[in-house]
């Protein structure tokens, strides 16, 4: 018989809406001791959030989430709130003794993050950071692969997240829709936005990073702020570069911007190494490429791993071998992760103290840009 984890949600925008699907689905697809309840959701237009939670199935809404974490029967709080606000929440429901399940970045910067550390390893709370891309099953065959010493020692780590929603200067900043453009609610722009997706994909295949040497952008210097209807001055950045060193010796190369014409979402990597490498794109994201110097030489070339049969991550609990699955798999299978280690006792990562470790890259990347010279992380 399973038991019930009661979930509260603060927030109900795009992140809340993937994360309540995964908290739908999971048990229809994977055994677990736990299934996810949906007890309430917490935010602070009553009307919106009740038309989510209408559709979403949540039993209850709030509309002050100190109310919410204070209640008995919520046993895990997911915070899918802008940044500005995670350490205060975290902070909270890990006085109050709840599980944590906080979206990406961990934080505003690392003194925070290390605040929230702090906090969850003190109350002894559950806790995990939402890097959903960890959890595409060709990216975790990825890992696996790496893992058991198929590339060898690696060499190079390259990965670029490109976009294009901001190239216009009318543009506003700020308010519900647009607070990934303010600086004040966001931290920084595409460095914690889309590049913390990177870094916490490259840490987790290819060891911690040790230095970078970062350049940055902001091509439009002022936008009218919805929250004050005056022009202000922007405070994200629009682009981001950086080379790094990791430590294993590999060297990094990463990009990501909001002013790539003609990309929605690209995400993609390749790492070489001694004996092979790989390369995955977010925009076939059920396909591992693979090179495998050792095949004989006259085959020797770039294989296309469809990543569909039983034997790969994930893929047996979904249907039959050549029937691919897509992004919103990615958070189901995090769910599972979590509601296994619950059962287990086995942290499900990233905990906090793991999204740390991508939060120091996001600040020595600011430092760096700033300065013009080469900072270390942590």
């Amino acid at each position: 018989m399973t038991k019930p984890l009661n979930i509260g949600m603060i927030g109900y925008g795009f992140m809340g809406r993937t994360h309540s699907n995964a908290y739908n689905r999971v048990s229809n697809f994977f055994d677990t001791e736990y299934k996810p309840v949906l007890k309430a959701a917490c935010a602070r237009n009553a009307d919106n959030v009740k038309a989510f939670a209408e559709t979403w199935g949540y039993e209850s809404i709030e509309t002050d989430w100190r109310k919410m974490i204070a209640r008995d029967d919520i046993d895990a709080v997911d915070i899918c709130v802008p940044n500005n606000l995670h350490k205060e929440m975290a902070i909270a429901c890990a006085e109050a003794g709840k599980m944590i399940l906080c979206e990406k970045p961990l934080a505003m910067n690392v003194a925070e993050g290390e605040e929230m550390c702090e906090a969850v390893e003190k109350a002894g709370v559950v806790n995990t950071v939402w890097y959903n891309y960890r959890r595409v099953p060709a990216v975790t065959l990825a890992k696996q692969l790496i893992d058991e010493g198929k590339l060898g020692r690696i060499f190079h780590y390259r990965a670029n997240f490109l976009q294009d929603w901001t190239i216009a200067d009318d543009l506003p900043q700020g308010g519900a829709a647009l607070w990934r453009l303010d600086a004040a609610a966001a931290g920084s722009g595409v460095t914690g936005d889309l590049l913390a997706h990177c870094i916490d994909t490259a840490i987790w295949l290819n060891g911690n990073v040790t230095n970078v040497t970062a350049m940055t952008e902001t091509f439009v210097k002022e936008r009218m702020h919805n929250l004050t209807g005056q022009v202000e001055p922007v405070g994200i950045d629009d682009a981001c570069a950086f080379l790094c060193h990791f430590g294993n010796g590999s060297l990094g190369l990463f990009e990501s911007t909001r002013y790539a014409r003609g990309h929605k979402a690209l995400y993609t990597f390749e790492i070489n190494g001694e004996h092979g490498s790989l390369k995955w794109d977010l925009h076939d994201l059920h396909r591992l490429d693979y090179f495998e110097h050792g095949d004989e030489g006259r085959l020797r070339g770039w294989r296309s791993i469809h990543v569909t049969d039983g034997d790969h991550p994930y893929m047996d609990k979904w249907w039959v071998p050549g029937l691919q699955i897509g992004y919103e798999h990615t958070f189901v299978h995090q769910v599972a992760d979590f509601l296994e280690g619950l059962s287990t006792g086995k942290p499900t990562n990233p905990t906090f103290r793991d999204a740390l470790e991508t939060q120091k890259v996001c600040d020595a990347v600011l430092s760096s840009a700033e300065s013009g010279q080469w900072a270390d992380v942590g």
